[in-house]
């Protein structure tokens, strides 16, 4: 059986980003040409001249509330969108909303490698129990796996008994959908006496896989492994079976930034995922995904050699409302860029008796007067949030690595 999916997933690291960065300039010229969203978007940036992760971060990132309210305004892809009604597919809705279109080709989302990367290959039969209505998750792995040469079968959500006793008729080798599905279906086919012991693999995505539940699986006889993907993007990155972190797939370049922001953090500080994917049908110029996750070092043991980042660890949106007003994480940032000295900031919101407060916990380089800088702080605060709050300077590593700008320690119980 072929170890690697192409010779793309163990390129020298070096050659893939110089291979990234020279089609980037040219692919957002295409953009800025194809897509009038992007022209706009892109206006003024010398696109020529992005030719390293550095350039690539002047510009802006894209999020989705931005994405909503121009789609709002412009139906129904906001000008994102390098395509058009004429030219076939489909349009799917996500929550928000937000309309995403099927790309062009064969396998449009880059799932292929990620379901090779599980143990997927052509003849297999897989159950996919995604969602076919409206949102595209079915669709990303029924293109994936149809371009691998597997056969689907569409069994989408619910419907449970059903399900099993269609797949205990047809015997699928393999399944995708959510992590604990999977699981769903093996208990009601052992309650009603069929056998599912035909799936062997699985691909999941859309929840967390927990440590417990892939290692009943592995009893059950089923090798489970995972895929980041996302409804904008597709497959951002997939598990192999060294299940070391997950691969950022070929097709994307990954950054992570501070949340709130534009910055790229330093490799292995947590922080928002932000891609870039080379689709020209729906291209994506640094769209932040607002997950956390954190770049893993070095390269996976299977042999695979792009970046690695942890998974999901948690979403990036951290407003907070204080006092009836909301804090926004770009806030804090905006307090930190005001003052050179402050290397790390979080903010941190409790009660104190029946009245919100906060405490803006700083990392900071100060060597004297150092009373001086806590109230110019203060008075930042005061200028940037419109409320008043109290600063405190603490030790760099006392302040986790979690991606969390604002810590929202009020208790909601009491």
């Amino acid at each position: 059986m072929t170890e690697f999916y192409d010779d793309l997933e163990t390129r020298d690291p070096e050659k893939r980003e110089t291979a990234h960065f020279q089609s980037l300039g040219p692919f957002l010229q295409q953009v800025a040409t194809e897509a009038p969203g992007w022209a706009k978007r892109l206006d003024g940036v010398d696109l020529q001249a992005v030719k390293s992760r550095a350039d690539l971060a002047q510009i802006p990132v894209l999020r989705k509330p931005e994405m909503m309210a121009a789609q709002t305004e412009n139906p129904p892809f906001g000008g994102f969108a390098a395509i058009n009604p004429g030219q076939g597919g489909r349009i799917f809705m996500s929550p928000g909303p937000v309309y995403e279109p099927q790309g062009k080709g064969p396998d449009p989302w880059r799932a292929g490698r990620s379901l090779f990367a599980a143990g997927f290959r052509r003849g297999d039969i897989v159950h996919n129990s995604f969602s076919y209505h409206l949102t595209p998750g079915a669709f990303i792995l029924d293109e994936g796996l149809r371009a691998l040469g597997c056969m689907v079968m569409p069994a989408g959500v619910g419907q449970t008994e059903q399900q099993v006793e269609a797949a205990a008729h047809i015997k699928p080798t393999g399944f995708v959908g959510t992590p604990d599905f999977l699981k769903v279906l093996l208990d009601r086919a052992q309650d009603v006496g069929l056998s599912l012991a035909s799936i062997s693999k699985a691909l999941v995505s859309g929840g967390a896989l927990f440590p417990s539940l892939r290692q009943e699986y592995r009893d059950r006889g089923v090798s489970v492994l995972q895929a980041y993907a996302t409804a904008d993007a597709g497959v951002i990155a997939y598990e192999s079976d060294a299940m070391e972190g997950l691969i950022v797939d070929e097709g994307v370049i990954l950054e992570i930034v501070r949340p709130g922001t534009d910055d790229p953090v330093p490799d292995g500080e947590v922080g928002e995922v932000v891609i870039t994917v080379f689709n020209p049908s729906y291209p994506l110029v640094r769209f932040g995904t607002g997950d956390l996750s954190a770049v893993l070092d070095g390269q996976s043991p299977c042999g695979r050699t792009n970046m690695r980042i942890k998974g999901w660890m948690g979403r990036a949106d951290q407003r907070t409302k204080v006092k009836g007003m909301f804090v926004d994480p770009k806030q804090v940032a905006e307090i930190a860029a005001r003052h050179p000295e402050i290397e790390k900031a979080r903010l941190v919101v409790t009660r104190v008796g029946d009245s919100d407060a906060m405490t803006l916990r700083v990392a900071a380089s100060v060597s004297t007067d150092a009373e001086s800088f806590l109230e110019r702080v203060v008075e930042t605060m005061s200028d940037v949030t419109k409320m008043k709050g109290s600063v405190e300077i603490v030790a760099k590593e006392s302040m986790p690595n979690d991606g969390v700008v604002i810590a929202d320690e009020r208790d909601y119980d009491g």
